[in-house]
C-alpha cells in the first residue's frame, strides 16, 4: 500500500496536472456496518464547478462497470443498483478529498471501487482503485463485545449487589440480637437507625445511578 501511495506522489510531480490517488489500496468491511472509500487529488488549477467526481464499481472476475456516485458541484449518488440509498458523500473538494461512503455492507458489495477526479483545465491522467472485502464478524469479536458487556456493567453491579446485601444481612443480625435480649432502644439509638436507614437508602439509589452510567457509556461506545 505505501509502494502504490509513493508511486502515486511521483506522478504527482512528474505531471504538473491533476492527480488522484487512494489511500487505502485495501479497505475491509463488514456485514451490516458502514465504510469509508478514501481517495484525494492535487490540482494545479482553481476549483470551479466544472470539477467533477466519478465512482465506479466493478464485482469481483467481471469487466463490467457501473457508476455508483457522480459530484459536480452537488452530490448524485446512484438510484439504481444494489448500492441504492446506500452512497453517501464523505469528502469536501476544497480539501482535495473526493471520499464517499457504503452503509449497510453486504457480501455482494466485495468488488473494485475506482475514484475518476477532473478539474478542466487540468488534464485527467490516472484512475486509482481501491479492492473492498465484505466478511461476516467472526466469533472472537462477538466474544469480546460479551467480555466488554460483562465488564462495564455485569460485574460492577453484582459488587453493588453483594456490598449491599451484606450490610442488609449485618443490619438484621444486629436487630435480630437486640430483639432477643430485650434491649430497648432509646431516643438518640432511634434517631441514629433512622439516619442509617436514610444513608443506606442515598447509597442504594447511588449505586443504581452508577449501573445506569455505566449503561450509558456502554451504549456510546457503539
Amino acid at each position: 500500500m505505501q509502494q502504490r501511495g509513493a508511486a502515486g506522489a511521483r506522478g504527482c510531480a512528474l505531471w504538473p496536472l491533476l492527480c488522484a490517488l487512494f489511500q487505502n489500496a485495501h479497505v475491509q468491511g463488514y456485514v451490516g456496518e458502514k465504510v469509508k472509500l478514501r481517495c484525494t487529488f492535487k490540482s494545479t488549477s482553481d476549483i470551479t464547478d466544472k470539477l467533477t467526481i466519478d465512482w465506479t464499481y466493478r464485482p469481483p472476475g467481471s469487466s463490467r462497470t457501473e457508476s455508483i456516485f457522480h459530484y459536480q458541484s452537488f452530490q448524485y449518488p446512484t438510484t439504481a443498483g444494489t448500492f441504492r440509498d446506500r452512497i453517501s458523500w464523505a469528502g469536501n473538494v476544497y480539501k482535495g478529498d473526493a471520499s464517499i461512503s457504503i452503509s449497510s455492507l453486504t457480501l455482494k458489495d466485495n468488488g473494485t471501487f475506482s475514484c475518476a477526479v477532473k478539474n478542466p483545465p487540468d488534464v485527467h491522467h490516472n484512475i486509482p482503485q481501491t479492492e473492498l472485502t465484505v466478511t461476516e464478524r467472526g466469533f472472537g469479536t462477538m466474544l469480546s463485545s460479551v467480555a466488554l458487556l460483562s465488564i462495564l456493567v455485569f460485574i460492577p453491579s453484582a459488587v453493588v449487589v453483594v456490598l449491599l446485601l451484606v450490610r442488609m444481612s449485618r443490619k438484621a443480625a444486629g436487630l435480630n440480637k437486640r430483639s432477643k435480649s430485650g434491649y430497648k432502644k432509646s431516643s438518640i439509638e432511634v434517631s441514629d437507625d433512622t439516619d442509617q436507614e436514610e444513608d443506606d437508602d442515598c447509597l442504594t439509589k447511588l449505586c443504581v445511578r452508577c449501573a445506569e452510567c455505566l449503561d450509558s457509556d456502554y451504549e456510546d461506545t457503539y
